[in-house]
């Protein structure tokens, strides 16, 4: 049975702001944004290229549990990762569009990789993979 990861949902702070970043300063598209009633959305953005097969399902905090998670899911670690066919090419055009980067891009055995945060503070890889 073919089974793939599809999406994670990231706690985020405020719908507008979450899709205005990820669509404005990633790149990614906005998939979907459905009223679902009372102040939920169905909002998925999916990075470039990926024919929303895999993607973000953004989810505004509500709960005090909730809103203090955000920016925090991955305990200060690097735990989402964006590949790309071209590092060189996008790590100066999401420079540009004011990305924040915590370090210097590097090369390590397995590709070219540097580390960004989005807006709330979640850290992530820019990932250009060898082989």
């Amino acid at each position: 049975m073919p089974q793939r990861l599809a999406l994670v949902t990231l706690i985020v702070r405020n719908y507008d702001e979450a899709i205005a970043f990820y669509t404005q300063v990633l790149g990614f598209n906005l998939e979907s944004d459905l009223d679902m009633g009372e102040g939920k959305r169905w909002v998925i953005v999916t990075p470039p290229g990926t024919e929303a097969s895999s993607g973000l399902l953004l989810a505004e905090a509500k709960t005090e549990e909730e809103k203090a998670a955000v920016g925090q899911q991955g305990a200060s670690r690097v735990w989402l990762f964006l590949h790309t066919d071209d590092f060189w090419r996008d790590y100066p055009a999401l420079q540009g569009r004011g990305l924040k980067f915590l370090e210097e891009p590097r090369s390590e055995s397995y590709g070219h990789v540097a580390v960004f945060e989005d807006l709330y503070g979640n850290k992530w890889d820019l990932l250009e993979p060898l082989g």
